[in-house]
Order: structure tokens, then sequence, then C-alpha cells
């Protein structure tokens, strides 16, 4: 594994990680073939140390998974932009969970129903009365009649950056720099 360059960002803290990819609605997958890298972005879930996601049973990004299973899959959120009277110190708040891999496809449907179900508990919590059943999982197709696949990436290593805001530092429309210049006198 790769160490982080700016390890005063690192965050370590695992309950903090895994509040953040439970709430996180949008995590990127990225894949490469060759020397073609493709990155896909995908509603997830991270559950009992793994990436699970679900997707059609074809396409582009299922050719490249057959072909090379190592992936990295990654979350961000930011928080908002920092404004400072030096341009350099400008910044971002934000945080961020990188995950490295192996992906691939749950056949056990036991799993992909468990799966699938963590997935309508995080983006639609409290809708369904009843939990989602296995003959669904085995009967459902797509409009085009494609069978619904669960993936999951088996996570090998995980780092996690975060810069916090500073609510002082918000930028905020018709925030100038001689808002900042005046307060400092």
């Amino acid at each position: 594994m790769i160490t982080m360059r700016r390890s005063m960002k690192e965050c370590q803290d695992t309950g903090k990680i895994e509040r953040f990819l439970a709430c996180t609605k949008i995590g990127y997958l990225g894949l490469c073939e060759g020397n073609h890298p493709y990155v896909v972005p995908l509603n997830f879930v991270y559950a009992d140390g793994c990436v699970y996601f679900h997707g059609a049973n074809a396409g582009r990004k299922n050719d490249m998974m057959k072909k090379n299973e190592t992936v990295c899959f990654t979350v961000s959120e930011d928080f908002g932009t920092m404004a400072h009277p030096v341009p350099a110190e400008v910044g971002t708040a934000y945080f961020s969970v990188m995950m490295f891999g192996k992906v691939k496809q749950v056949e056990d449907i036991d799993e992909a129903t468990k799966a699938l179900q963590y997935l309508l508990d995080k983006y639609v919590p409290g809708y369904y009365q009843a939990p989602l059943s296995k003959k669904h999982v085995e009967t459902y197709r797509s409009s085009m009649r494609s069978k619904v696949v669960v993936f999951k990436i088996q996570v090998d290593s995980l780092t996690a950056k975060e810069d916090l805001l500073d609510e002082n530092m918000k930028f905020y429309p018709g925030r100038t720099i001689t808002d900042d210049v005046k307060g400092r006198r």
C-alpha cells in the first residue's frame, strides 16, 4: 500500500469512517483495462467490511470487472470552501475514503438478498413494510430484461482523509477579501 503523502489529514477513526460511509450516497468505482481507466458513479452500501453495489448483468463495467477484478472505490463529500487572503491558503473542507480490493459477483442468493436489503435500508429507510424476498431477487428483470446482479468488493485496504471546515473562513457568495482584511486590523 502506498503511504499517504499528507498524513496530517489522515483519519484513522473507524467509527467516523463507517458513519461517513453509511450516509454518503454516491461512490466511484475505479476500473482499469490495460491503459484505459474507467470510473463509474454508483449507489453503494458498506457492510461487513465490504462494499456492495448492484447493476445489470451486462455492459462495459461488467466486462472490465471480469478482465481485472482489482478495483478502487472512492467516496467523498465536500463540506464547503474556506476563503483566505492568501490565495494558496484557500481550501476545501472534505472527507474522503479510498478502498482497494477485489470485486466479485455475489452468487449466493442469501448474501445477494441481504446486500440488496442493506441498500434499500440505506436509500429508502422505512419505506417497505416487509423485507426483500429472495424470490423477488431471483425473478426480477429490468425493462431491458436484464437480471439484477450484486457485486461485492472485499476491501483489502482503506485510507481516509479529512480537512475540517473552519466556519469563520467559510466562503459564501458576496464574501470578499476586503471583509477578511478588515477583520484582521
